[in-house]
């Protein structure tokens, strides 16, 4: 059985057979899944779909892209949603510099505020960075005051900029990505890192590992992730599920 640590299950792409996906994932040997708010009205989706399901936890928070519509009153709202025994963290949020769909001044402005709200509410932050690599590892760096912890969403740096984020106290998620051809440097991430610090996901309905890339992405798929780990570190697909699942539970405070 596998986690897969960040889904978006409330993606239209879903909508025709949300719930019958849902009630397979067991079947086909996933345990749960985290659900990723991007925005307000996402999060609170997700706070309702996490209540429906056992097997389905939640983050809450605001992606980059959305930094735009942010408002000290959703910085409330959202802080509200975390009463909910389901919100097991904050986030995604981070800093995109490759779309820029939100100006960055704001976009930092978010981010550090929803660092503060992570370290507030002691839950674990979910971290977006695309083409800011340096940027979002300074502002981390600069909150971390020893109770900062959380994750790299879906990473796409070099093996250097994975250790620091580990020195920081942060795990390391990895996604479809690494079955890609191409991905040298997620590859040798993937083969770098300590099993301790490693987490796995589909970021579904994105980024579609091989041997289905083109497709819609489904949780379902994070075994393609966890086999191409398993195969770089030569190593059983036994042993990257018992990590990545144990630390997945630790990180998050899943019982």
């Amino acid at each position: 059985m596998l986690i897969d640590s960040h889904v978006h299950l409330n993606d239209k792409r879903f909508d025709r057979d949300r719930d019958i996906l849902i009630r397979s994932l067991k079947d086909n040997g996933v345990e749960l899944v985290i659900n990723i708010g991007i925005n307000l009205r996402t999060s609170i989706d997700s706070v309702n779909l996490a209540n429906k399901y056992h097997n389905i936890y939640t983050s809450v928070g605001v992606h980059p892209h959305a930094a735009k519509e942010v408002t000290e009153a959703t910085m409330e709202e959202l802080e509200k949603l975390t009463e909910n025994k389901k919100v097991i963290a904050i986030g995604e949020t981070g800093l995109d510099f490759y779309y820029d769909n939100s100006p960055r001044d704001i976009q930092r402005k978010w981010f550090k505020e929803q660092l503060e709200l992570a370290k507030k509410l002691d839950l674990p932050a979910i971290i977006h960075s695309r083409e800011a690599d340096q940027e979002t590892y300074d502002i981390i760096k600069k909150s971390q005051d020893g109770s900062l912890r959380g994750v790299m969403h879906c990473f796409s740096g070099d093996i250097n900029m994975a250790e620091k984020y580990i020195d920081l106290g942060f795990h390391i998620a990895l996604g479809g990505v690494v079955t890609f051809k191409n991905a040298e440097a997620t590859k040798e991430v993937a083969k770098s890192i300590a099993l301790e610090k490693l987490l796995i996901e589909t970021d579904c309905p994105y980024l579609t590992p091989v041997p289905y890339r083109g497709k819609r992405n489904e949780p379902i798929f994070v075994r393609y992730v966890a086999e191409k780990i398993a195969e770089i570190k030569d190593i059983s697909i036994d042993e990257v599920a018992e990590y990545t699942n144990r630390n997945t539970k630790e990180l998050f405070s899943i019982s």
